[in-house]
């Protein structure tokens, strides 16, 4: 399995699971993929939170991917990278045709060296892009778009597929990993193979602050807030206290004007 332990030197270190990334390339290699995204860490315009348990998390740069993998290209890969914004791995490949550089969604098995394909005429082997209607049935797809000429948005993230299961004249119908079905046209595009990295699930943070880097905040249960700090400001009661629950708002001010009302007379 492609985990690593560690020797529970420390406490954070006792429960910390890792993914074994020896094979991938420490430094990005193609420069001009990568640009600065603005992090908006959950808050609207005027500054207020909107999302909750949101923060920047440590510095990352967003990396360009091609996901519209449609015209005749034969591409080489150079090399295989962690990416910050995703749970799979990504390819860095040369188009022999265009002679240009590209990033991808590396699927399993995928090493350096080897040719990734797209278009009508490319074989069904890992990693190649071809449409719907080229693909026999029961073969395991990712990268698959929702529509034609569309970017791929289905079966993205890490260890994720879905299997063709049925074709007419003109639709193909697809099973996700999570059992949903969806029937799509025959002329989307989609790659062959299972998305890299299928062991993410089963890593460990270890400790509260390796999830700070990932830009999560902690989480408070509603019940142990005060009113004002909670969305919805409702004032809840514990169910072993028979009271009712009182709204803030009109409700309360109800409750208050009686009560006035008793004292005066």
């Amino acid at each position: 399995m492609n985990l690593k332990t560690y020797n529970p030197t420390t406490p954070s270190l006792r429960n910390l699971i890792q993914l074994n990334n020896k094979n991938l390339t420490k430094k990005p290699l193609l420069k001009s993929k990568i640009k600065k995204l603005k992090q908006k860490i959950g808050r609207n315009h005027s500054g207020k939170i909107t999302a909750s348990h949101k923060s920047t998390g440590h510095k990352k740069q967003y990396r360009q991917i091609d996901y519209l993998r449609t015209k005749e290209s034969t591409c080489i890969v150079v090399s295989l990278e962690y990416d910050p914004f995703r749970t799979s791995n990504i390819a860095a490949t040369y188009d022999i045709i265009s002679r240009k550089f590209s990033y991808i969604v590396a699927p399993k098995k995928l090493a350096v060296g080897d040719i990734v394909k797209s278009g009508r005429n490319a074989d069904i082997k890992n990693g190649h892009s071809l449409p719907i209607e080229k693909i026999p049935i029961g073969c395991l797809i990712h990268n698959v778009a929702p529509k034609t000429n569309y970017m791929a948005q289905i079966s993205r993230a890490a260890g994720t597929f879905s299997q063709l299961i049925e074709k007419t004249a003109n639709f193909g119908r697809i099973k996700l990993s999570s059992g949903e079905q969806r029937t799509l046209s025959i002329n989307c595009f989609a790659t062959i193979g299972i998305v890299s990295n299928e062991f993410s699930l089963l890593t460990n943070l270890g400790k509260a602050g390796r999830s700070r880097w990932l830009g999560r905040r902690p989480k408070v249960r509603g019940v142990a807030m005060n009113p004002i700090d909670h969305p919805h400001e409702v004032v809840k009661v514990k169910p072993q206290e028979a009271v009712p629950q009182l709204l803030l708002g009109v409700n309360l001010l109800k409750e208050v004007k009686l009560a006035v009302l008793k004292t005066s007379k």
